[in-house]
């Protein structure tokens, strides 16, 4: 490692300490826990495994910024943890495994952690990558912690080669494996550093025990990070979001700074001639990252894939995690192409940021505008044709226009039209069950897009414990709402399952585990993925009709297995088949149970050619419970939702109700929809539907 860029990483590590009662030897106040780094003013990455053994989530971070500055203490607090609590151990042993209480176990991947000081100091941090990970073996990376010698805080380097990952390239818990040096106790939560960027490209994690080598995470996890629930109103809201501004800010306001002399980031990445034959120089790069960090951040990670997905060879949703910030995109436009036309995209999509809408209105933002523009028509200027320089200009002009049409505290307005319900992308996830072992499930996640197409996020097919489904799906269909979801209106997942798991009370699920129900977190709804294609040209034409009825008219509901609180047979097909296609049945009392049999008056249903069918699971309910307020009830949703597109939007909020304890809405407990889109069948079914 070269010596200036080893001083500026060990200068921004620091050790993590305990804050129980009493003195330690060492002066901290705590004992030792582990490593970590500043990763922007007054914020400290590390691992989970380290920073969640403090008391109250409460540590002590110690650091000396060079030779014989001495050692500052300052309190933390850990602010977000991935995830927040251990599970069993896996084949790495973590740090201070003793110090743990016995059940705790160790912490998955991404076993992450930021911890927030408690009062004002002045640090340096270390430059963090903002490209999408790529590691995959063979590269050389060091890294800087901390270890105890003779019980005495030592500082440690070394160096490691990449040897691939543990883990798929789509799992959320991947991990970068290494080898070739020996991590000693104390260094989980060190920085490892690409020496040939010169930049931070993940954390160490864990240890071999008793051989070389370990493991380390990307830093682009920490784009895992939890998405704010409600609407974002200012940039601390998310802290993913303040974290990566405050450090881009930080980079850039001392590379430009005209007083101070010290070697920054940018320079030694110079030396090292990290942005040869790149799109930007490391210079141009720090200042262009400040300036987009004086933006509002993007409305949702939705909304900026879309606005990547307008530039030409362009393929963002390939990244894992998919970019969230408005660095992150910058990362994943700058390799895409050759040196100018990868900086044309970054210039087009800097003009895109400038047009965006915004989460929230900020004084500033004009002059971050305006300041940003600066830079674009400066770089251009230099390497970009006349042509492409007045399209350039062309854009900001127009941005003028509409900005000063727009109330000064709107959004800026979207270059996109209102889309239907029905319309906006939506999370597939599809559950098949192995006959040859029982209990277990091949699954796969993806997003839709327009067209049709599902993109994939992440898949199983060596089959998972259907009580484990819930815990390992949590992290694949968290990237998958992130992609899909807009402030104030989540995404609806689309479970599709064979008949026989027809009762599968998927809405009840918590994912993550401590978060609500599925059901009361966003719309949805269930698709069968082995129900059988219409047998001729008149059933499948009459499906797709019934479906454009209940779309474009207002429904009305059937309620076909109940009369005067009595179980009656659900009609036959050819019955089902002459009822208005604008009509939604209803089941009360022979919906879809946990077996085979329990689906059969649904099953019917579906045969008679319905895309939209509401029932309530048995659970729970005796024979003979007075079902009349569910009629009228029922009845009401359906045709208070108006139309197919509204309905999942609809049973979700009576599921918020329920979980909220609003007695008027627990009618609706255990009432699950069906949903069959003829317009959007399921990947490989070959269903899909035209008008004759």
């Amino acid at each position: 490692m070269p010596r200036a860029l080893l001083n500026l990483v060990m200068a921004a590590t620091v050790r993590i300490h305990g804050t129980p009662p009493g003195h330690a030897p060492d002066g901290s106040g705590g004992g030792f826990l582990g490593s970590g780094f500043f990763i922007a003013p007054s914020w400290v990455l590390t691992c989970a495994h380290v920073a969640m053994q403090g008391e109250g989530r409460e540590v002590n971070v110690v650091f000396e910024t060079g030779p014989g500055s001495g050692e500052t203490t300052v309190a933390g607090a850990v602010v977000a943890a991935l995830p927040e609590r251990p599970a069993a151990e896996g084949p790495y042993a973590t740090d201070h495994q003793a110090a743990r209480p016995p059940d705790s176990g160790g912490w998955p991947a991404p076993d992450l952690a930021l911890i927030r000081l408690l009062r004002p100091v002045e640090h340096p941090c270390v430059y963090v990558t903002e490209r999408p990970g790529a590691l995959f073996g063979g590269e050389s990376v060091l890294f800087s912690g901390w270890t105890l010698v003779d019980g005495r805080p030592t500082r440690l380097s070394g160096r490691c080669e990449v040897m691939g990952t543990y883990g798929g390239w789509s799992d959320a818990d991947a991990q970068i494996r290494l080898d070739g040096d020996w991590l000693v106790p104390g260094v989980s939560g060190s920085p490892v550093v690409d020496p040939s960027r010169g930049e931070v490209v993940g954390v160490l994690k864990s240890r071999l025990g008793g051989s070389k080598g370990g493991t380390s995470i990307g830093v682009d996890r920490l784009r895992s990070l939890p998405v704010p629930a409600g609407a974002v109103t200012a940039e601390t809201d998310d802290v993913y979001q303040a974290v990566f501004h405050a450090h881009d800010r930080y980079h850039a306001d001392r590379h430009n700074s005209p007083v101070s002399t010290d070697s920054t980031w940018a320079d030694v990445q110079s030396e090292l001639r990290a942005g040869a034959g790149r799109a930007l120089s490391p210079q141009q790069r720090v200042d262009l990252l400040g300036r987009l960090a004086e933006f509002p951040p993007p409305v949702s990670t939705h909304s900026l894939l879309e606005q990547l997905e307008r530039l030409p060879g362009v393929y963002p949703r390939d990244h894992r995690p998919a970019p969230r910030g408005w660095r992150d995109a910058v990362g994943a436009l700058y390799e895409t192409r050759d040196r100018d036309g990868a900086l044309e995209l970054v210039l087009r999509y800097c003009m895109s940021v400038i047009a965006a809408e915004r989460p929230y209105a900020a004084p500033s933002t004009v002059t971050a505008e305006k300041s940003l523009w600066e830079w674009v028509k400066r770089i251009a200027e230099d390497r970009l044709s006349r042509e492409v320089r007045r399209e350039l200009t062309l854009l900001w002009h127009a941005g003028r226009v509409r900005a000063d049409q727009a109330h000064p505290r709107a959004p800026a307005p979207a270059d996109r039209p209102v889309r239907r319900p029905d319309e906006r992308p939506f999370v597939l996830l599809e559950l098949e069950p192995r006959g040859w072992e029982r209990d277990r499930h091949d699954w796969r996640v993806g997003v839709s897009r327009p067209g049709g197409e599902v993109l994939p996020v992440a898949e199983d097919s060596h089959g998972t414990a259907f009580a484990s489904l819930p815990s390992r799906l949590a992290a694949p269909l968290t990237e998958a709402f992130r992609r899909c979801d807009e402030p104030g209106s989540p995404a609806v997942l689309q479970v599709a399952v064979v008949r026989a798991m027809l009762g599968l009370d998927v809405e009840s699920w918590r994912v993550p585990p401590d978060g609500r129900p599925l059901g009361a977190a966003r719309p949805v709804v269930l698709r069968c993925s082995d129900l059988p294609p219409p047998e001729t040209d008149a059933e499948a034409s009459e499906r797709l009709a019934r479906w454009n009825r209940t779309r474009n008219a207002l429904m009305r509901a059937e309620v076909l297995d109940c009369e005067d609180g009595l179980g009656v047979p659900v009609p036959e097909v050819a019955e089902l088949r002459s009822m208005a296609h604008e009509t939604v049945p209803v089941l009360c009392r022979s919906g879809a149970g946990p077996g085979p049999d329990g689906a059969t008056g649904l099953l019917r249903v579906l045969g008679g050619g319905f895309g939209l069918a509401l029932w309530r699971r048995p659970d729970g309910r005796r024979a003979d419970t007075v079902c009349t307020e569910f009629h009228r009830r029922a009845a009401d949703t359906v045709t208070g939702a108006g139309t197919a597109d509204r309905l999942p939007h609809t049973i979700h909020e009576l599921r918020r109700g329920v979980h909220a304890a609003r007695t008027e809405t627990y009618w609706s407990d255990g009432v699950a929809l069906f949903w069959d889109d003829p317009h959007h069948p399921l990947p490989g079914s070959g269903q899909l539907l035209e008008a004759p």
